[in-house]
C-alpha cells in the first residue's frame, strides 16, 4: 500500500558494473520538493557481471533507502519495472535508468506537476528547448521522432519525447494498468495506456546526457520496430486495467450519452450544498456540480480521489475528499452540512447497507434531500454483478423499506433505465461473460436518445430504482468550505 510523502525512484538494471553505483548514489543524494523523501527500488534483469553484487552492498549499506530485487535470468526493462512497480511503497515514482544518461538533480522539475495537482503523469522531454544535452546519432533521434509520432497518432497525443527515461507518475495509478511488453516496447505501452485512461500528461524539459554504443547504449534497430509493433497493438486494443471490475466500469465511462441521461434524471433534485459519494473519477461529478455552491466529490479509492483533485483542480467550488459509506468517524466532520446527498450505484457494494444509509441521512441538513440509486431486481443477479462486488439487487419495496429505517421520509420512488435490462440478464446470466461487449455499448448509448423517450413503455422492471428521500432532522450546518480540505 502506497506511503504518503514517500518517493520511489525505480531503477531497472542489466550488465552496468561501470556506472550503477555512481546512478543510484546520485539518486539519493538527488534534492526533493518539500516533504518528500526517496527509496531506490533497483531490480537486477539477469546481469552476467558484477551488477548484482554491487546492488547487494549499496542495499546493504544503505537498508532504510535501498530495496534490490533480482530477476534470474534477462527479460527486458519492462519486466524490470514491472517489478519495480509491484514493489514500490511510494506515493509517487519515477524510472531511473543506470547509465547516468540522466540526472536525478532534476528530480523537483519533473515531479512540480504532479505535487500540485496539476498531472497525472508527468514526462521529462530531452527535445525541449532548455537545459543542455549531449549532440549525438542523427539516426537514433530520427527513430526516436518517428517513434514518438507514430505513438502520438495512436494516442492523440502531442509528446515530444515518448522514448524518454523520466516518466513520473502516482504509483498507485502506473500499479494499475497492465503492462504486457517485457522489453523497450514498455514505453510506448504505457504512454498510450495513459492516454487511454485519459489522465493528464505533462511535459517537461530535462537535460541529456546519452551515451554512445561503445560507451554501452543497449537499445537497437530491432528494439524500433518492436515498438512499432507495440503501438500497432495497443492502438486497436483496450488493455488499460489490471482489475476486472475497473474494466466493466470504464466500460461505462465511455457511455457518454448514458451517463447525461442517469445526470439528468436526479439533477432535479440537488440543491447548492451537495456530497457526492462514491465519486470515483469524476465520471457523474463533471455533470452535476456545475452551478452549485460547494460540491464534496468523496471516494475511499485514493488513485480515484486523486485522478479528481487532478480533473476538476480548476473548480472553485469542487472539494474531494475521502469518505468510506460505513463509517461513521468520516461522517462526523460532514454532520448537517448538505441539502443534497447523491449516492448512485454504491450502496449495493457494501455489506450494511442500513448503517451506510444512516450515516448518508447524518450528513443531510434539516429537510435536505437524499438521491439513492441501486441495481433492482434479485432475479436479475448475474455474473456481471459478481464482478463489480454487488452484494445485492434490490426491489422497489426493499429500497424503501431500508429508507425508512435508516430514519428517511421516502418522497418518491423513480425506475430508471428499462431498455438495458434484456441486455444485462443476456449477458450476466444466460452467457455468464465477466465484462460488457463494447460494441454492445456502444450501440446501445448511440440509442440513447430513442431509450429517453420510450423507457417508459417497456413492460419489464427497471434496471435501477432510485429513492428519493428526505431528512426530517439533524445537526444545523456550519461553513463547510472551512473544514474540508481541498
Amino acid at each position: 500500500m502506497a506511503t504518503a510523502h514517500l518517493f520511489s525512484i525505480i531503477v531497472p538494471v542489466y550488465n552496468e558494473e561501470e556506472y550503477v553505483a555512481t546512478a543510484i548514489l546520485r539518486a539519493l543524494d538527488a534534492p526533493l520538493p518539500e516533504g518528500l523523501t526517496s527509496e531506490i527500488v533497483a531490480v537486477d534483469d539477469g546481469s552476467t557481471d558484477a551488477t548484482p553484487q554491487i546492488l547487494d552492498e549499496l542495499a546493504a549499506q544503505f537498508p532504510d533507502r535501498i530495496r534490490v530485487f533480482h530477476h534470474k535470468v534477462n527479460s527486458g526493462k519492462g519486466a524490470a519495472i514491472r517489478t519495480g512497480l509491484e514493489q514500490a511503497a511510494g506515493e509517487f515514482g519515477i524510472i531511473q535508468d543506470a547509465d547516468l544518461e540522466y540526472d536525478p538533480a532534476e528530480y523537483p522539475k519533473v515531479l512540480a506537476p504532479l505535487l500540485a495537482n496539476k498531472a497525472d503523469v508527468v514526462y521529462g522531454s530531452r527535445f525541449l528547448i532548455s537545459g543542455e544535452r549531449r549532440v549525438i546519432y542523427y539516426w537514433h533521434a530520427l527513430a526516436n521522432h518517428l517513434l514518438t509520432t507514430a505513438c502520438n497518432m495512436a494516442a492523440d497525443l502531442n509528446l515530444t519525447d515518448m522514448e524518454t527515461c523520466y516518466k513520473a507518475f502516482r504509483v498507485s495509478l502506473a500499479r494499475s494498468i497492465p503492462i504486457r511488453s517485457n522489453r523497450f516496447g514498455i514505453e510506448p505501452e504505457i504512454t498510450i495506456k495513459f492516454a487511454k485512461r485519459q489522465v493528464s500528461i505533462y511535459e517537461v524539459p530535462i537535460s541529456y546526457y546519452g551515451r554512445t554504443y561503445e560507451e554501452g547504449k543497449k537499445i537497437g534497430a530491432m528494439d524500433a520496430v518492436s515498438a512499432l509493433w507495440v503501438i500497432v497493438r495497443c492502438c486497436f486494443t483496450r488493455d488499460i486495467y489490471v482489475d476486472k471490475g475497473a474494466k466493466i466500469l470504464d466500460s461505462l465511462a465511455g457511455t457518454k450519452r448514458f451517463n447525461r441521461w442517469m445526470a439528468d434524471t436526479v439533477r432535479p433534485w440537488l440543491g447548492t450544498r451537495v456530497l457526492e459519494l462514491g465519486a470515483g473519477i469524476g465520471n457523474m461529478t463533471q455533470h452535476l456540480s456545475r452551478g452549485r455552491k460547494i460540491y464534496v466529490a468523496s471516494d475511499i479509492n485514493e488513485e480515484h480521489m486523486a485522478r479528481s483533485r487532478v480533473r476538476f483542480r480548476g473548480r472553485p467550488n469542487l472539494a474531494v475528499r475521502k469518505c468510506d459509506l460505513c463509517d461513521s468517524e468520516d461522517f462526523k466532520p460532514l454532520l448537517g452540512q448538505f441539502d443534497s446527498v447523491v449516492c448512485l450505484n454504491v450502496v449495493e457494494h457494501v455489506e450494511d447497507d442500513l448503517a451506510a444509509l444512516k450515516n448518508i441521512r447524518s450528513a443531510l441538513k434539516p429537510g435536505g434531500c437524499a438521491i439513492i440509486l441501486v441495481p433492482q431486481d434479485q432475479k436479475a443477479y448475474g455474473t456481471l454483478d459478481e464482478v463489480l462486488g454487488h452484494y445485492r439487487r434490490y426491489s422497489e419495496a426493499q429500497l424503501r423499506a431500508r429508507m425508512e429505517d435508516a430514519g428517511f421520509v421516502v418522497e418518491r420512488m423513480l425506475h430508471f433505465n428499462r431498455a438495458s435490462r434484456p441486455g444485462w440478464r443476456f449477458n450476466g446470466q444466460l452467457l455468464k461473460r465477466r465484462s460488457f461487449s463494447r460494441f454492445q455499448l456502444k450501440v446501445f448509448d448511440t440509442l440513447v436518445p430513442l431509450w429517453r423517450r420510450i423507457d417508459h413503455l417497456f413492460p419489464w422492471p427497471a434496471v435501477s430504482v432510485i429513492a428519493i428521500g428526505r431528512a426530517p432532522g439533524s445537526t444545523p450546518p456550519v461553513d463547510y468550505l472551512a473544514r474540508v480540505p481541498r
